[in-house]
Order: structure tokens, then sequence, then C-alpha cells
């Protein structure tokens, strides 16, 4: 018997898909920009930072890029709250994402950090600068020059990675989807249209981060 689409259907719950896009872009909006900070505290402490700091971070990297991200968002809302710690379905999906995010751009940054010349990093010490300095104002903006297009894509990939947080109720864009085809059963229209949104906001997030990346990245300041 063929198949009679039907999306209208859908488009009755368009206020829970707005509202699992706005939770989506919470996610990805507090999330990423935390995310990305971690990443370069995380990158600072593998290339400039204390010695007995370098092992704490390099432990955290391998940690976090060798477990799931569902897995680690399950031990952060059922298993802290084991230990004392009461957190939200929301709390647990944005610590889960910036923990997550933090880890990947750590070796990112790292990546961009390394590849500066070795000469400017010896010249911001000749002009008696801490490792702090010259990591803030030699290091870290040619760094991200370099490493921006890849920063740009993980932070997408965490984005869409944001879906699995429906696991514990976070009402986001995949939840929203669940929650329509479970009330008029159209589940191939109701994920399509998900899907669809899925690759708008995609497509949104790389032009916003490209934007980022020319006006405040690679511009060059004037002299």
């Amino acid at each position: 018997m063929a198949y009679h689409f039907d999306f209208l259907s859908t488009f009755d719950y368009t206020a829970v898909l707005v509202k699992g896009v706005e939770t989506t872009v919470e996610l990805i909006a507090v999330g990423g920009v935390i995310g990305v900070a971690v990443g370069i505290f995380g990158a600072w402490a593998r290339t400039q930072g204390p010695r007995w700091l370098k092992p704490v971070v390099s432990a955290y990297v391998e940690l976090i890029r060798n477990t799931p991200f569902l897995v680690q968002l399950f031990f952060i809302f059922f298993g802290l709250p084991s230990l004392g710690v009461q957190i939200t379905e929301m709390q647990a999906a944005i610590l889960a994402m910036v923990i997550n995010l933090g880890a990947y751009s750590t070796e990112i940054i790292r990546a961009g950090v390394s590849a500066v010349a070795r000469g400017q990093i010896e010249a911001g010490h000749s002009l008696a600068m801490t490792r702090t300095q010259v990591f803030r104002h030699i290091i870290l903006r040619p760094a991200l020059q370099k490493i921006w297009p890849a920063l740009s894509s993980q932070i997408v990939i965490v984005m869409l990675g944001s879906a699995v947080c429906s696991q514990i109720a976070v009402e986001e864009l995949s939840y929203a989807a669940n929650f329509i085809q479970t009330r008029n059963f159209r589940a191939f229209e109701a994920y399509l249209v998900a899907t669809a949104i899925y690759l708008v906001m995609a497509f949104l997030l790389r032009q916003l981060l490209r934007l980022i990346g020319t006006r405040f990245i690679s511009a060059r300041r004037a002299a």
C-alpha cells in the first residue's frame, strides 16, 4: 500500500519544534563558548603551564576523547546525584558538552600553538613577558588563525551531538521530533523535518563561526 505523506500534522506542533530549536541553540551557545574557553586553558596548560598540571590535563583529554559522549552525559546526570550533587537535565547537558568540547578543542588549539614560530615566542620572553603574557599576546591569536576551521567543525559536531541529550529528557530538537511522532504517529515526517532543521542550523552555525573567524580571529589589527 502506498505511503501518504502528511507534513501538516507535524507542523501542527510548530511550537514544540521552536522550543526544541531554542533549547538546542542555548546548549551550543553556552556549551560552545565555555567549551572553547576550557580548550584554550587546556592548550595553555599542556604547552606553557606548570609541569604538575600537564599530566592532569593530558589525562582529562585522553579520558574524554576515548569514551562516548552518551556515557559522559549519563555519568554526569545519573552519577553525580549519587555523590550528593543535585543537577538539572539542562545543567547536566551543558556540563557534558563543555567537558566534551573542552577536551577536543584542547588538542585542536594545542596543534595551532605548536605551529607558532619559535622565534616569536623567544622574542616575547626577551621582552621579560611571563609565560601567560606570551601565550595571550603572541601565541594564541596566530594559533587560532591556523586551527579555526577545524575548531569550527568540532563545534558543529558537538551541536549535532546534542541530540543525545534527549536521553535525559532535555527538550531539544530530537526530543521534540520524538514527542511529535508519539502524538501523530508520523515518524518519517517528524524526523525528516528535524533532519532538515539540523541541516539549516549546522549551515548557519558554520557561517556564524566563519564570520567570527574573519572579523575577530583572522583580521589584522590596525597599526
